[in-house]
C-alpha cells in the first residue's frame, strides 16, 4: 500500500473521530428541565367570605342539598356561576388565571357524567370574518383540551364559533375589544 494513500485514510479517519465526538451529546446535570410556573401570584380566587384562595380550587359544591336545594352553577357565590375565559389579542392560550375556574367546571363536570357544555368562542371585530369565525374555534378548541386533560370526556363538550357575531359593535377603546375575546360556557338544557 503507498504511504500517501495510507496518510490520507488515517488523515481522515481521525477528522471522522473528530466530528463524531464534537456531535456527542452530554447530559446536563446541574440544571434539570422542568417548566417554570410565569403565572401572576396575585392571581386569586376571592371565597364567599372575602378571602382570597391563592392554591386553586379546593371546594366545589356540587351537591344541591349543600346549596339550600338551589343550582350551584346558579348560585352567584359559587364559582360556576362565572362562565367566560378572557383570552389575549389575536390569541388562544387559556391565561393561568382562569385556571381555577377551568379547574371549578371541571370538577363539576366529572362528578355529574350528563352534564354537558358548550364553548362559545368569541373574537372582537378586529381581522376578517373567516379569521375570526377560526381564531373563536381555536380558542374554544383550547378550552375544551384543558377541561380533557382534567378529565372530562369529549361526549360532555360542545364546541362553537361565533368569531365577531356576538361582539359588541364598533369598539373605540381596548377595553371594550377585550371583552369580547372570550369563551363563553353554556350548559345544556339551561
Amino acid at each position: 500500500m503507498n504511504k500517501g494513500m495510507f496518510n490520507k485514510k488515517l488523515v481522515g479517519s481521525l477528522v471522522l473521530a473528530v466530528l463524531l465526538s464534537a456531535c456527542k451529546s452530554t447530559p446536563m446535570v446541574d440544571k434539570p428541565a422542568g417548566v417554570e410556573d410565569k403565572s401572576p401570584s396575585s392571581s386569586s380566587v376571592t371565597q364567599p367570605g372575602g378571602s382570597a384562595d391563592t392554591s386553586g380550587v379546593k371546594e366545589v359544591v356540587i351537591d344541591s342539598s349543600a346549596n339550600n336545594g338551589s343550582n350551584p352553577l346558579n348560585d352567584p357565590n359559587n364559582i360556576l356561576s362565572k362562565r367566560n375565559i378572557y383570552f389575549d389579542f389575536d390569541s388562544d392560550a387559556v391565561k393561568a388565571e382562569f385556571r381555577p375556574l377551568i379547574e371549578a367546571h371541571a370538577k363539576y363536570l366529572v362528578a355529574n357524567s350528563n352534564a354537558k357544555l358548550i364553548l362559545q368562542g368569541n373574537a372582537d371585530e378586529r381581522g376578517t370574518r373567516e379569521y375570526n369565525l377560526s381564531l373563536g374555534q381555536r380558542r374554544s378548541v383550547s378550552v375544551k383540551k384543558s377541561f380533557n386533560l382534567l378529565g372530562v370526556q369529549d361526549k360532555q363538550i360542545e364546541t362553537v364559533s361565533f368569531g365577531e357575531e356576538k361582539a359588541t359593535p364598533n369598539c373605540a377603546d381596548e377595553n371594550c375589544h377585550q371583552a369580547n375575546r372570550r369563551v363563553d360556557i353554556a350548559y345544556a338544557n339551561e
